[in-house]
């Protein structure tokens, strides 16, 4: 094994997870996902030379999302576009987001738990691309809004009104008032 693919196994091979993950909620095609990740993954491994270090995820992840879209767009299914709007996207981020709470011993709430965890994936899904991955990248994946802004090639003003927007649509799919979280 030579000492760069040792390199980009230990910089790269950590984020697995994270990139399977927003592979599939951008494709929302778990068998795509995986198909989509190796080719990052080969794409990643082939342009390690220009990474300069710091943290590969970032980087890893910039490369799965337009791996998603290469693929998206080679099936004929086009991405939203998403036109910037001075007045509603100068709003500040709207805070709040579903948190599980409760006795997690108690299989009632379990239950409810449950539900309520594929109401809002179901809810997820429905999110326009561009609001769904970063909704993601900051809500799953905890990613800072200048990572984000690395992966999806915008400013992180643009993370974070298009994470207001996202969390707005979000609470309109789930039937929630603005604020309301319970």
């Amino acid at each position: 094994m030579t000492d760069r693919t040792r390199r980009f196994e230990a910089a790269v091979l950590p984020h697995l997870d994270a990139a399977f993950n927003l592979a599939r909620w951008l494709l929302r095609d778990d068998q795509g996902a995986r198909d989509v990740v190796q080719e990052a993954y080969l794409r990643a491994f082939r342009f390690f030379d220009g990474f300069y270090g710091g943290d590969a995820r970032p980087w890893l992840l910039a490369i799965v999302r337009n791996a998603c879209y290469t693929w998206l767009r080679d099936r004929g299914h086009e991405p939203e576009q998403v036109e910037f709007d001075e007045e509603r996207d100068s709003e500040s981020a709207l805070s709040g987001f579903p948190g599980a709470s409760g006795n997690p011993g108690n299989p009632e709430q379990l239950l409810l738990q449950k539900v309520e965890r594929e109401r809002i994936d179901a809810a997820i899904e429905k999110l326009p691309p561009a609001f769904r991955e970063v909704l993601i990248l900051r809500e799953i994946e905890e990613m800072s809004y200048e990572e984000i802004a690395q992966v999806a090639a915008i400013p992180a003003g643009t993370v974070m009104s298009r994470l207001a927007r996202a969390r707005r649509m979000l609470r309109n799919l789930l039937g929630r008032p603005d604020g309301e979280w319970e």
